[in-house]
C-alpha cells in the first residue's frame, strides 16, 4: 500500500471532498461567509484563500493519497490568515503559533496510524517556518465530521488543553521545547520509512 502526503495547491484541491472545496467556514468570517453562500460562489473564495497564502505565506496544507486515491487532507495557516478564528469564545490563537484549521480522513482509512503522521508533518512543517506551537479549536461535544476538530482527537495526538470552555476548547501542541520531541519525530518517520522502503513510500513533505 502506497502512501504519500503532498503539499495543498490549487492543482490539487479538486481531491478534497467536494463539500470541502466549497466550505468557507475558517476562510471567511461569518459576515463573508453567509455572503458567499448566498451568491453561490463559495468555492471561488476557497481558491482565491488558498492562492493567497500560497503566496504571501506559502503552503497551507497537506492532502494524503494512499495508492494514489485521496484519503485525507489537513489546511493550517497563521492566526491572521484564518478570520473565523475571533468568533471563537477560546480566542485568540497565540502570535507564537500556527493555527490547524480543519482535517479530514476517509473513513476507510482511519485507525492506520495515518492521522497521527498528517499532525507529525504539520509539526516538521512548522518548526521549519520558526513557529513554536500549533494550536487549534475543538469540538469537546464533537459527533460527525464538521469543520471543526474533535478535541478527544486533537489531546490523543498530543494537544493539551490551553483554554478550556464546555464546547469549543483552545488546544496547543507546544513546540518550544521540543527539540528532543522533533527528533522523535523525525526519528519515528525515519524508522517508518525505512520499514516500507522496499514499497512506495510515505513522503512527509
Amino acid at each position: 500500500m502506497g502512501r504519500r502526503l503532498v503539499p495543498l495547491t490549487l492543482d490539487n484541491l479538486p481531491d478534497l471532498p467536494k463539500r470541502c472545496r466549497a466550505c468557507v467556514f475558517w476562510e471567511l468570517d461569518p459576515v463573508s461567509g453567509e455572503a458567499a453562500l448566498r451568491a453561490g460562489r463559495p468555492e471561488l473564495e476557497k481558491e482565491a484563500w488558498i492562492s493567497a497564502v500560497l503566496l504571501e505565506w506559502g503552503s497551507c496544507g497537506r492532502v494524503a493519497y494512499v495508492d494514489d486515491k485521496p484519503a485525507g487532507f489537513v489546511l493550517y495557516a497563521p492566526p491572521a490568515y484564518v478570520p473565523r478564528a475571533t468568533a471563537f469564545p477560546t480566542s485568540p490563537v497565540a502570535a507564537d503559533a500556527v493555527q490547524l484549521m480543519t482535517a479530514w480522513l476517509a473513513p476507510r482509512f482511519q485507525g492506520q496510524g495515518l492521522g497521527r503522521v498528517m499532525v507529525q508533518t504539520v509539526a516538521k512543517d512548522v518548526l521549519r517556518r520558526g513557529f513554536k506551537a500549533i494550536e487549534a479549536f475543538g469540538d469537546a461535544r464533537w459527533k460527525e465530521p464538521a469543520c471543526v476538530l474533535p478535541a478527544d482527537h486533537l489531546l490523543a495526538v498530543g494537544f493539551k488543553t490551553v483554554r478550556h470552555h464546555p464546547r469549543y476548547p483552545r488546544l496547543r501542541l507546544e513546540l518550544r521545547s521540543a527539540l528532543s520531541w522533533k527528533e522523535d519525530v523525525e526519528l519515528a518517520l525515519d524508522r517508518l520509512l525505512g520499514a516500507v522502503q522496499k514499497e512506495p513510500a510515505l513522503r512527509p513533505l
